[in-house]
């Protein structure tokens, strides 16, 4: 049996400009925690000479300075403000001109699936990235007796790809418990120049605590959607006279939350993005993610970098992020009453919100958006280097009656790979 591939050890053997497809089904004008990390990782990667071209749902020409493949897409109709697109010709035609190295597919999807078919045909590695936690979020829309079937989903299309990465340790685990090979971690990161505790604006919190600037304010940043459970901050006002809550971000779940915060200190205060963005992070005294389906939590990174503790519960790969005690609070998730007491110690015991806020502004310090992009490369180059020393590996075990599955197994491959490195020989000696 093989030693397992690893892919920062296959990229040391030399690395020069790539050109990278990247197909996403979420991408701007939209903003949300995935189009956040590309933007930044398409800057990196302009930067380090790569070349990439973006397939994404109709929206935007180009990325500052990267070109962006628009395909015509539709409203998702469990999630309007999500847009979707279905694979088409003139797509093909865009990746064949392109020619790339490696076809990276983000959250593939319904769009994502051409990234399938254009890795064989294209004959060049494919990545998969996962950032939406999709099996969880069914069970918000009354689907949740579709989980198993959308394991059994991935895992019949994830397991095609050369390498899935995984934003969370803890969603890496859940993703192999489940069957899903090949997961590699890819680490997070934040701008920690764009938020950053000199944010801090007298008028910004003026306008979040409604002219109640004397009062402690809790933020929430992201959707507004069912699958967030942003209803639970409702205990912590209730149990807390003198905090408001402000939620920054729009969704469709707001009509809802409206009616569930009715007579209560909650500001809805839209969409921002920006100076204004990083001004409402800096501004709040605590910030409060409730949901247990994230796959990551880049805003806890972000509100860690503006010096703002956090509080969430102890689920998914928020656990990544933050160290109970130390840069925030966690709290048992069946147990919501944990968030009332972790948000009290922060807002009235002011030597505790000091030491929070310095602690998670020195932990989010180290995760920068270059280290991020260059372990990425390095994943890239690494599948790149082993595709070359594939096909002979494959050609040496290729004596007659040989299993298909068997040299799978010891090269660590799927049956895609194996078909796409032996498709345009003539050799086919293997009991398939």
């Amino acid at each position: 049996m093989m030693q397992p591939w690893n892919a920062m050890e296959a990229a040391a053997a030399g690395e020069r400009p790539l050109r990278i497809a990247l197909i996403t089904e979420t991408f701007l004008p939209k903003i949300d925690g995935i189009v956040t990390r590309l933007c930044h990782t398409l800057r990196h990667l302009r930067r380090a000479g790569h070349q990439v071209l973006v397939v994404a749902p109709r929206g935007v020409e180009e990325f500052e300075g990267t070109p962006v493949h628009g395909v015509p897409g539709f409203r998702f109709p469990l999630y309007p403000e999500l847009k979707t697109a279905i694979p088409r010709p003139s797509l093909f035609r865009a990746l064949q001109q392109f020619q790339p190295d490696v076809i990276h597919a983000v959250n593939p999807a319904v769009l994502g699936l051409s990234s399938f078919f254009a890795s064989t045909r294209q004959r060049v590695p494919l990545v998969v990235s996962y950032h939406t936690h999709l099996p969880k979020y069914l069970h918000y829309y009354g689907l949740g007796r579709l989980e198993g079937a959308m394991w059994w989903a991935m895992r019949q299309g994830y397991n095609r790809a050369d390498l899935l990465l995984a934003t969370s340790h803890a969603m890496q685990c859940e993703l192999e418990a489940h069957g899903i090979r090949r997961v590699q971690l890819w680490q997070r990161g934040v701008d920690t120049e764009m938020f950053h505790p000199q944010r801090r604006s007298a008028a910004m919190r003026e306008r979040l605590t409604q002219g109640h600037p004397q009062d402690k304010l809790l933020l929430y940043i992201g959707r507004l959607s069912a699958e967030k459970e942003i209803e639970q901050c409702r205990a912590v006002l209730d149990a807390l006279p003198g905090v408001r809550l402000a939620l920054v971000g729009d969704g469709p779940h707001r009509q809802k939350l409206e009616q569930h915060f009715a007579g209560s200190n909650t500001c809805f205060a839209g969409f921002m993005k920006g100076d204004d963005l990083a001004a409402a992070y800096a501004s709040a005294d605590a910030f409060m993610l409730p949901s247990r389906t994230e796959t990551l939590g880049l805003v806890l990174l972000e509100a860690m970098a503006s010096g703002c503790p956090v509080v969430t519960p102890c689920a998914g790969g928020t656990r990544d992020i933050v160290q109970d005690g130390v840069t925030g609070h966690l709290y048992d998730p069946d147990h919501p009453e944990g968030a009332v007491e972790a948000v009290r110690r922060l807002l009235l015991d002011d030597a505790h919100h000091a030491t929070f806020s310095q602690q998670a502004r020195a932990e989010a310090e180290r995760w920068g958006w270059a280290a991020a992009t260059q372990q990425l490369t390095r994943y890239y180059q690494g599948l790149i280097q082993r595709e070359r020393a594939l096909h002979q590996q494959i050609t040496a075990r290729s004596a007659p009656g040989a299993s298909m599955d068997a040299i799978c197994t010891e090269l660590q491959i799927s049956r895609a790979t194996f078909r796409r490195l032996t498709q345009a020989t003539a050799s086919s000696g293997f009991n398939q």
